[in-house]
């Protein structure tokens, strides 16, 4: 598209270089509304090319992420696309006609020229074979980055495994230990009971060996005593010993009282007793009493006090009442007797 520049016509009765005005250098600023209008033009060109593209442009294709763990899918061929319309190169802005050289003008100074706008350049729309390959490229990307992904997915399933394979390791080292741990114990345990066993069963033994040895040693000694016995048995029986077939005394013959006379004794100086004092308890007093063959009291001493003076004063003179002791069972009067006396008997 050119910008219309006013020519001087061929046709006008005005000849050139009549008018002084003719020869005068084009004024400063003349061209500004020109290219002011080429620009505006451009720019609504540019505009409706862009337009005109952009439209006709497939919608971008959703993209979706997925993890393969098989084989790769095979992408499908792209689909036919219409070539978009070529966009035509911007025309250059054309130039004025320079105007015929006057005769012997002047020189003039020349105007400084005004910067030629530079029209960006519409930015091609890519085609098929840029699509087909950007979309190669990503799946490229996607894919090594599911590898990534993977690998790192299989790293860390790898330590984990190692993690519990370690875990389990130090569970079963330490279910082991305190499995021997136990037995230790048991079979010490075992063997300090066998060892109390035997001990145990050691010293019944010796008790009752030292007391097989002790019932023998008394079974021993018994039939030594009565081995002595019966030697001394038959050596008194050879001296004259006056006991009879039953006796078991050693003596030639028997002294003392028989087992009851002490009863007669005490029946018999009982009535003569004379005591009208009270004891709080019985006391005991013993009396030792000498007679003659006969059985007369030749004299009686108190040996033993019963600890109240007047029930000793009494015992005494009851004995003294009495006179004469009866005689025992072999006919005799045992002297010296010790009789014993209480107030309640």
């Amino acid at each position: 598209m050119t910008s219309s520049v006013p020519q001087p016509s061929v046709s006008s009765s005005r000849q050139i270089g009549s008018d002084p005005s003719d020869l005068k250098p084009p004024q400063q600023g003349r061209w500004g509304g020109p290219v002011g209008l080429a620009l505006v033009v451009h720019a609504l060109l540019v505009l409706a090319l862009t337009w005109g593209v952009s439209w006709k442009r497939d919608a971008t294709p959703a993209l979706f992420e997925a993890e393969l763990w098989s084989a790769l899918p095979k992408a499908a061929a792209p689909r036919a696309v219409e070539p978009p319309a070529p966009v035509p190169a911007p025309q250059p802005i054309p130039k004025p006609a320079p105007s015929p050289a006057p005769e012997a003008p002047p020189e003039p100074t020349p105007p400084t020229p005004k910067p030629t706008p530079v029209v960006a350049p519409t930015a091609p729309s890519p085609s098929q074979a840029d699509i087909v390959t950007a979309q190669a490229k990503k799946q490229a990307q996607e894919e090594k980055r599911l590898e990534q992904v993977r690998q790192e997915t299989a790293r860390k399933v790898a330590a984990e495994k190692l993690a519990a394979d370690k875990a389990a390791a130090a569970r079963l080292a330490a279910t082991k230990a305190a499995a021997d741990k136990v037995a230790l114990e048991k079979k010490r345990r075992a063997e300090q009971l066998q060892a109390e066993k035997v001990a145990a069963e050691k010293k019944a033994a010796e008790l009752k060996a030292e007391k097989a040895q002790a019932a023998r040693e008394r079974l021993e000694a018994a039939a030594a005593v009565e081995a002595r016995d019966d030697q001394m048995r038959r050596i008194m029986g050879q001296a004259g010993a006056t006991g009879g077939p039953q006796a078991t005394g050693t003596a030639q013959q028997a002294s003392g009282p028989s087992p009851g006379y002490n009863s007669r004794l005490v029946a018999r100086i009982r009535p003569n007793v004379v005591f009208t004092g009270a004891v709080s308890a019985n006391p005991v007093a013993e009396i030792e009493v000498r007679t003659q063959p006969d059985g007369t009291i030749t004299s009686r001493r108190l040996v033993r006090s019963s600890g109240n003076p007047a029930w000793d004063e009494a015992a005494l003179r009851a004995i003294d009442r009495t006179g004469s002791l009866p005689r025992d069972t072999d006919g005799k009067v045992p002297s010296p007797m010790t009789v014993v006396l209480r107030p309640q008997d």
